[in-house]
């Protein structure tokens, strides 16, 4: 009899602690971040972008003078290739042909500069947001928090009242303007 109570006593034990870990169920405090609208109106990115965007017009600039040169050449040569002979015209042609190539590399070099100047330092940016997230997550008590938007649409559906997407964008921005780091606008490139 008392093993058989022994057993029972064991078995409803076994029963009950079951029972509470399957109740026993965590909350966890998710949140999510609009990843493009952070992008879009965090004042680093603005900088970031408005720099390029000057950057790009001073390059720009210089190809454009050395465009309208060539646009000159092309034309003069137009109009002197039947007084100056076959000769003449297939050599210049064959120059012109050649230097519009070499505008063509320099503009393809100046966008792929440009390209790889402000990818860096977008991609820096976001390293950098993704470490203010894991501190803002671990002071907040947040066990989860997602990104979503254009780029990386890991959230299809989450109510409005988990979106942190303006906190966030209030303390980078703060802690921006709080580091002293507006970028100045580019100085022209002199020849």
């Amino acid at each position: 009899m008392i093993k058989k109570t022994v057993i029972f006593f064991a078995l409803t034990m076994t029963i009950i602690s079951c029972n509470k870990t399957t109740t026993e169920t965590k909350e966890f405090k998710t949140a999510y971040v609009d990843t493009s609208k952070l992008m879009d109106e965090s004042t680093e990115a603005k900088d970031i972008g408005a720099k390029y965007k000057d950057k790009s017009k001073v390059m720009g600039n210089q190809l454009e003078a050395e465009v309208a040169r060539f646009k000159s050449e092309a034309a003069s040569f137009k109009q002197n290739a039947q007084t100056n002979g076959q000769a003449w015209a297939q050599q210049k042609g064959a120059e012109l042909t050649q230097r519009e190539q070499q505008l063509n590399y320099a503009q393809q070099a100046m966008l792929q500069q440009l390209q790889q100047e402000s990818g860096a330092e977008i991609d820096s940016l976001v390293v950098n947001y993704r470490k203010m997230l894991k501190e803002y997550g671990k002071e907040k008590g947040y066990d989860y928090i997602y990104g979503s938007g254009d780029a990386s649409p890991s959230i299809l559906y989450a109510k409005d009242s988990y979106d942190i997407t303006k906190d966030i964008i209030k303390m980078v921005n703060d802690k921006y303007k709080s580091a002293g780091k507006k970028e100045e606008a580019p100085k022209e490139v002199k020849k």
